[in-house]
């Protein structure tokens, strides 16, 4: 019985890039009792959670909905509210998520025009060729622009603000669609501001929670969209959903316990302040960056203006296997790294470093890969930890105050 394999002492290090920890504040906010969802104090939990989010988009000209889903539903509803069969939707293939979200829309009867990349960069590298190709769509066959503002199978992000002046430049009437599941309440985002129609979140991320809650933030021009889109549309529609928000409540069953949760998690963001929960993952953005460049090691990102802040992919050498490394890993520290997805398999593991994170979480989770590099014999120089602890030292976090 001795030589079984028992229980593993301390906490797992869940370092992907989402689902993230759930902190224990909101962990018992889900844990209350369910309530009835046609009371009036429901209703007061509806209004709370769909306002609130509109402070997270940061729209005050636009519609908020959530769905019980993951954000490959938020995906669909932001499509099928808009678009009608055979409608051209321009993508940017910037990685994994952005591919599926192309596939998504030709099951539905659009017909993606795909921008390719090498997956390296973000969307804004092909801001040029997103203008030529409205600026010669003489017809306006093309109804939306649809870009990842955080990919998270390469650790890239887009510079959403150059994709709004490109459409604008090419005086094209497209809807800009952005999907933030892995950047949203970790990365700066401004719905209004960037001139974004329809942004798409998930729960799982930056908001902390478990998955199975997706989002939409909506502008007037997309709401109107509706009017004239023929894709159909029951479950996702805007329009069925808009009448009972108004006054909190929701057309069918919603996740009731884990709107308590998304309550929590929006007085969190607020009470630590937004600007510094952004600052907070810039800044273990870097120390990662740093570490991965002290082992001599390379991101999937080479784009430095597109490093994403809520996660680092980095790239193994030629022969090893990044599959091996978080194996070994996991088998070894009770850690688990993100894969690689479609043509990264295998040659990439990302290391997650959003949500309710913290420099000793970090330095952690740095060490464990260190280690593991060891262990895995991937070829590497030493020092990750001590230069990614040396810019944390050097770099107090947002708030708090250094010594004199």
């Amino acid at each position: 019985m001795q030589n079984e394999p028992g229980r593993v002492a301390g906490r797992h290090f869940l370092q992907i890039p989402g689902p993230t920890n759930v902190p224990d504040r909101i962990l018992r906010a889900i844990d209350n009792p369910t309530m009835d969802h046609r009371s009036p104090a429901f209703a007061k939990l509806g209004r709370a959670c769909l306002e609130g989010m509109k402070t997270i988009f940061k729209t005050e000209k636009g519609h908020a909905f959530i769905y019980p889903a993951s954000g490959t539903g938020a995906w669909e509803a932001a499509l099928v509210n808009t678009l009608s069969p055979g409608d051209a939707v321009l993508m940017v293939e910037t990685g994994h998520f952005a591919s599926l979200w192309r596939r998504m829309a030709e099951r539905l009867g659009l017909t993606p025009i795909l921008i390719e990349t090498d997956w390296r960069a973000g969307a804004d590298i092909a801001a040029g060729e997103i203008e030529a190709r409205l600026a010669e769509d003489r017809a306006r066959a093309i109804k939306a622009v649809c870009v990842v503002h955080n990919e998270t199978s390469t650790g890239c992000t887009t510079d959403i603000p150059a994709i709004r002046r490109a459409i604008d430049t090419a005086k094209h009437p497209a809807l800009l669609m952005v999907d933030t599941i892995s950047s949203l309440a970790s990365i700066d985002y401004r719905h209004d501001e960037w001139g974004v129609d329809v942004t798409v979140g998930g729960s799982q991320k930056g908001l902390m929670l478990p998955p199975g809650l997706s989002f939409n933030a909506v502008s007037e021009k997309a709401y109107a969209a509706q009017n004239t889109a023929k894709l159909p549309r029951s479950f996702w529609s805007w329009e069925e959903m808009a009448g009972p928000n108004a006054t909190g409540y929701f057309p069918y069953t919603p996740a009731t316990n884990l709107l308590y949760g998304l309550r929590e998690a929006i007085a969190m963001l607020h009470e630590e302040g937004l600007d510094r929960v952004f600052a907070r993952h810039d800044r273990h953005a870097e120390a990662t960056r740093r570490a991965v460049a002290a082992w001599g090691l390379e991101t999937q990102c080479r784009v430095a203006k597109n490093h994403s802040s809520s996660l680092t992919a980095v790239r193994v050498p030629e022969g090893q296997s990044a599959d091996r490394v978080r194996a070994v890993i996991r088998d070894a520290f009770d850690m688990s790294l993100g894969n690689g997805l479609s043509k990264l398999a295998d040659r990439v593991f990302r290391i997650g470093h959003l949500g309710d994170f913290n420099d000793l979480t970090l330095m952690g989770t740095l060490a464990g890969v260190e280690m593991g590099l060891g262990l895995a014999g991937v070829p590497h120089k030493a020092g990750g930890v001590q230069a990614a602890m040396a810019y944390l030292a050097g770099q107090a976090a947002p708030g708090v105050a250094r010594a004199a």
